[in-house]
């Protein structure tokens, strides 16, 4: 049974690491005609939506603590990744932000050791600088062509920042009893309370003809009920059976396919020295997992 879960976790990783890595992509082409705002609101109303639907209405919590939790998961995983995700790709390219966000699962590794006392073992440090020189090396080759702004950099790593902290509260959800499908649905509703504060203040600048652009329909859909409802609840699940830092192994792919479908669909423009730090940033990320293995005899003894 351990050994299913387990591999049920690897998929359902993969497959929404699969998707997420095209989200940049097509929020890149949303960005021409809408808000950063204005794409977060409609594609987690879209989820929220379809979630309140499937899981037949709203659950109700535990405890009345809990509440707490659902809605610092809603405004870490919801408002303040995406929000600044999002922006950061008005500063900086799709490939970049898929760059700098794949270190994500160092910052949850770190947080996954304060919160629930997993031990870092000193494989993770030296990841840790190799995958930051990789991702310096990616973001500088990219300043002639690409157009670096530091801006959109420090937004990038503060949206991996804020990752790490929700994937540690969803893991403790999920130890608590709560089923993936409404546990998400609850988080996308506090994250859309949370957005209604900036919402009032910009507004919705963008035309009706916008919003009913065939183009654009299609890739509000596809992050609305693909990359949010569908794959918060693959993700949700996937840290349910392996761990915060387990799954955030996946984020690791990101980059990579980030890159190949920007170049595919945005034509963006990948020099050999943003490959070379691409790679250095993966190889950092997997080797800051790598255990060291117990001595023989504790092995036994375990």
């Amino acid at each position: 049974m351990t050994e299913n879960h387990s591999l049920q976790g690897h998929v359902l990783a993969s497959f929404t690491e699969l998707v997420w890595g095209t989200t940049f992509v097509s929020t890149k082409v949303l960005l021409r005609a809408f808000s950063p705002l204005e794409i977060m609101i409609a594609r987690f109303a879209l989820g929220f939506l379809a979630l309140l639907i499937v899981g037949k209405g709203l659950m109700k919590a535990q405890e009345k603590w809990h509440e707490l939790l659902f809605a610092f998961a809603g405004l870490t995983g919801v408002t303040l990744y995406f929000l600044m995700e999002n922006i950061a790709l008005t500063y900086i390219s799709a490939s970049l932000v898929g760059v700098i966000v794949a270190a994500a699962p160092l910052f949850t590794a770190r947080v996954a050791a304060a919160v629930l006392r997993e031990k870092l073992s000193r494989w993770f440090f030296l990841g840790f600088v190799c995958a930051m020189a990789g991702v310096a090396m990616a973001s500088l080759a990219g300043v002639s062509e690409l157009s670096l702004d530091p801006r959109g950099v420090l937004l990038g790593v503060g949206a991996a920042f804020v990752w790490g902290v929700y994937s540690v509260i969803v893991r403790k959800l999920g130890a608590m009893g709560y089923r993936t499908v409404p546990l998400t649905c609850r988080i996308f509703g506090y994250g859309l309370l949370f957005l209604l504060v900036p919402a009032c203040i910009e507004g919705f600048p963008a035309p009706l003809s916008a919003w009913t652009e065939p183009l654009h329909v299609a890739n509000l859909l596809f992050l609305g009920l693909l990359a949010s409802a569908t794959c918060f609840v693959t993700w949700n699940r996937a840290v349910f059976l392996l761990g915060p830092v387990k799954t955030s192994v996946y984020i690791y792919a990101t980059p990579v396919i980030t890159i190949v479908s920007s170049a595919l669909i945005l034509h963006e423009a990948m020099t050999p020295v943003m490959w070379l730090g691409t790679a250095l940033a993966l190889g950092g990320l997997i080797l800051s997992e790598h255990r060291d293995k117990p001595p023989a005899g504790q092995e036994q003894a375990e």
